[in-house]
């Protein structure tokens, strides 16, 4: 049902008459003049107040302007760890992004890309199955998500269940670290751990576990669809 725009003189009268003894005599004068403004421009009002509702009505239909940055980056997330993970999904890390967990430490998307692509190649199902997940921004631009999260994997038909605490560091919308501690536990490195000789090994061994993976995966060639 639509409205005439143009109020007539009596009824706007008649309605400040009413309201009297519930406004101020400021607010009957902003009423009146409200009304007086409605009669002489009444498309000039139709006009600002139609931008209104166009502005809104663009502000909540933007899905930047209604989704955090983790209800953008989990869905990805949750592909990644199921083994269903397509070239898109690999869009929300930096050029220059890292992932860790305690069998490998990947540089760079490519290498990440391997490091997902193969769990397909070695386990027959994979997938989160739990997670909670919090948001700390770190400074402007910058943020840390926190993902508690149960994994489930098969292996050669036996089951393994993980307990894990995801850390997604983000700059500009873009994850930059990925790092995956099971059991809670950081990773082991040389500044993790309290024999930085013992951490140096840990890391070469996880970056040369990576290397055999990137290139028993084609260097991170994406499936062929």
């Amino acid at each position: 049902m639509q409205m005439d725009s143009k109020l007539p003189r009596g009824v706007a009268i008649s309605l400040a008459t009413l309201l009297h003894h519930r406004f101020s005599p400021s607010s009957l004068s902003s009423l009146y003049s409200h009304t007086m403004e409605l009669e002489t421009h009444p498309q000039a009002v139709v006009k600002d107040q139609n931008q209104t509702r166009e502005g809104f009505g663009k502000e909540s239909c933007d899905p930047k302007s209604s989704k955090s940055l983790s209800d953008r980056i989990i869905p990805h997330i949750l592909n990644l760890y199921a083994s269903r993970a397509t070239p898109r999904d690999f869009e929300i890390y930096a050029p220059n992004a890292t992932f860790e967990d305690p069998l490998m430490c990947a540089h760079g998307i490519q290498q990440i890309k391997s490091a997902f692509y193969s769990l397909a190649k070695v386990f027959s199902e994979s997938r989160i199955v739990d997670y909670s997940i919090e948001e700390n921004v770190v400074s402007p631009g910058k943020m840390e998500i926190t993902i508690d999260n149960k994994q489930y994997y098969k292996f050669l038909g036996k089951d393994i269940d993980v307990i894990s605490l995801i850390k997604l560091h983000t700059e500009d919308d873009k994850i930059v670290r990925h790092e995956d501690w099971w059991d809670k536990k950081p990773i082991w490195s040389r500044e993790t751990v309290r024999t930085p000789v013992l951490g140096r090994v840990v890391e070469a061994t996880r970056r040369a576990s990576m290397l055999a993976t990137h290139a028993l995966m084609r260097f991170g060639k994406d499936p062929s669809t």
